[in-house]
């Protein structure tokens, strides 16, 4: 295990563009967002990005190598580039973690992939195991960030309100749309449910109710992620204060409706299902003060998967671009080369 290093940091790769794209027919009306950057002949990579709800950007593509790799980005059911969007009405029912595992392997299969490195940080760490646990003779490695594993209990921290003892202030913003529909002393009563409760406001049919929730949602976990907490980056929709409605509108929901659900993993809880994927080379790398993720869920990871590499930057959070996530991501991408 490595906490910390004094080398200089490495940084993402240039930018690239794609020289292939396509909309993927998953079935139940899904069609899905795919590219491919780098080495047509390379090794195959696919980045599986967070939320569930947040989609793949150009910076995404950046941390591979792209003589040696062949790079994926996909967007996952209801966001991104992929259709129908959930801001747009997409029915979320046809929305589980089983549906974008099988969804991966329609895209591995599309693309004519035997084996491929799984990437993926958050919510992606999720569906990263996920995928392994159900495929593990088409994975030949993973490389993970910020693990979450899903559990009541890391909802509970971050949702519920333990993470609000770092983040008072912001938590207010959070609680705002709730205090508004439900009132304070019931907000604040033992035993309300703050996930249950942006759920039914952000399906309730007043738009502009279910616009303030999912802005309020979204806000939380931007204004959280970052070690030395900053403004969210803007998703490229010019709002003022960088988190666009469309965004916020599919990352909240999609998000709320996996935590209420529990992510769909009844039965199938990750660190119950070790044994399919302990012989799967893997590099894991948390910030030492993730809020988003607490650094106790890639501990218990490591714990349970011998022969792990697990690296705790000492200063970082939860991002993916803060500088020692993405030194320790390029290292560990760099090492699966070939």
């Amino acid at each position: 295990m490595s906490t910390a290093g004094t080398a200089p940091r490495r940084m993402p790769y240039p930018d690239i563009e794609p020289y292939e794209t396509g909309m993927l027919d998953v079935g139940e009306g899904q069609r899905l967002y795919w590219e491919c950057c780098g080495n047509p002949d390379g090794t195959p990579v696919v980045f599986i990005h967070g939320g569930p709800g947040g989609g793949t950007n150009p910076a995404h593509r950046r941390m591979y190598d792209p003589a040696a790799y062949r790079i994926i980005l996909v967007d996952q059911r209801g966001c991104g580039r992929s259709s129908p969007h959930v801001a747009d009405g997409a029915d979320l029912a046809v929305n589980t973690t089983w549906s974008l595992v099988a969804d991966l392997e329609r895209l591995r299969e599309h693309l004519g992939i035997e084996t491929w490195l799984l990437f993926g940080g958050s919510w992606g760490s999720t569906l990263a195991l996920s995928y392994a646990q159900e495929h593990p003779e088409r994975v030949r490695g993973l490389v993970l960030r910020g693990i979450f594993l899903c559990r009541p209990s890391e909802i509970d921290w971050f949702y519920r309100g333990g993470a609000a003892h770092l983040f008072p202030d912001v938590w207010e913003g959070y609680l705002a749309p709730l205090i508004a529909a439900d009132g304070a002393e019931a907000v604040h009563a033992a035993g309300y449910d703050h996930v249950a409760a942006y759920h039914r406001l952000l399906h309730c049919g007043d738009p502009a109710t279910e616009l303030a929730a999912a802005r309020a949602w979204t806000t939380w976990e931007t204004s959280t992620s970052q070690l030395l907490p900053r403004r969210a980056a803007s998703d490229g929709s010019g709002d003022s204060d960088g988190v666009g409605d469309r965004f916020a509108l599919a990352f909240a929901r999609i998000e709320n409706h996996y935590f209420v659900n529990d992510a769909f993993l009844t039965g199938r809880a990750i660190l119950d299902r070790m044994d399919r994927i302990a012989h799967l080379p893997v590099v894991i790398v948390h910030g030492r003060y993730d809020v988003v993720c607490p650094v106790a869920n890639a501990w218990e990871l490591h714990a349970a998967w011998p022969g792990s590499t697990l690296h705790i930057v000492p200063d970082a959070g939860h991002a993916m671009a803060e500088p020692g996530i993405t030194h320790h991501l390029l290292e560990a991408t760099d090492s699966f080369r070939g």
